[in-house]
């Protein structure tokens, strides 16, 4: 690795492969009821993610030190939180101004998915000098990405278009992952470079 490079991090909880999947159909039936503009295939314009990317991210680290990767894989396990259970909650624009992404909330109904986002922040900003962004933690699973500028559907009103309910699903966090984000044309794929186990119930 070249002195002074950088790798794009992020650290996250997974859902189970089976959230996943059922998550990625519901997105998938509900991109083919977007009303999209006619013509220059606006479909192509919408980008379903693959069930590996689909994260509940915690911390996005951006550009850091490529040296700094083993030392926060490190710090993780003193972010070793008690998460309880986690359920879907209904479908977001993202940015809700300017919609580059579909996204589905998540909710926390114990805190210990923000008690777990506060822990690995502070870990981080101790170990690196890492700031966590100012605007304030919202969990959500991103299903989907927009390509180009302006969203490609039909205007309504200035709204964006209605969504169907998305599927009663929950899940327990078993552990958190740095990941390494790599980005090409074909969109971004990612490489866990460390894993924590998250505590169980009851300890």
């Amino acid at each position: 690795m070249t002195r002074g490079a950088t790798a794009r991090l992020f650290v996250a909880v997974d859902p189970p492969a089976s959230v996943r999947e059922e998550l990625l159909a519901w997105a998938r039936a509900a991109v083919a009821r977007l009303p999209l503009r006619r013509g220059a295939n606006a479909l192509a314009d919408v980008r379903l993610l693959e069930p590996e990317a689909l994260h509940l991210t915690l911390c996005f680290l951006g550009g850091r030190p490529a040296g700094e990767i083993e030392e926060i894989g490190s710090v993780l396990s003193s972010c070793a939180e008690r998460v309880g259970e986690l359920s879907l909650g209904a479908p977001l624009w993202l940015p809700p101004r300017s919609p580059r992404a579909l996204a589905v909330e998540v909710h926390d109904p114990d805190g210990g998915l923000a008690r777990l986002h506060g822990a690995v922040g502070k870990a981080l900003a101790e170990a690196t000098g890492w700031q966590a962004e100012r605007r304030g933690f919202k969990a959500h699973i991103t299903v989907a990405r927009m390509r180009g500028r302006g969203a490609p559907w039909r205007s309504s009103q200035g709204r964006e278009p209605a969504l169907p309910a998305t599927p009663p699903l929950s899940f327990t966090p078993a552990s958190i992952v740095l990941y390494r984000s790599w980005l090409s044309p074909a969109g971004a794929s990612y490489q866990a470079l460390a894993t924590c186990d998250l505590l169980a119930a009851g300890r």
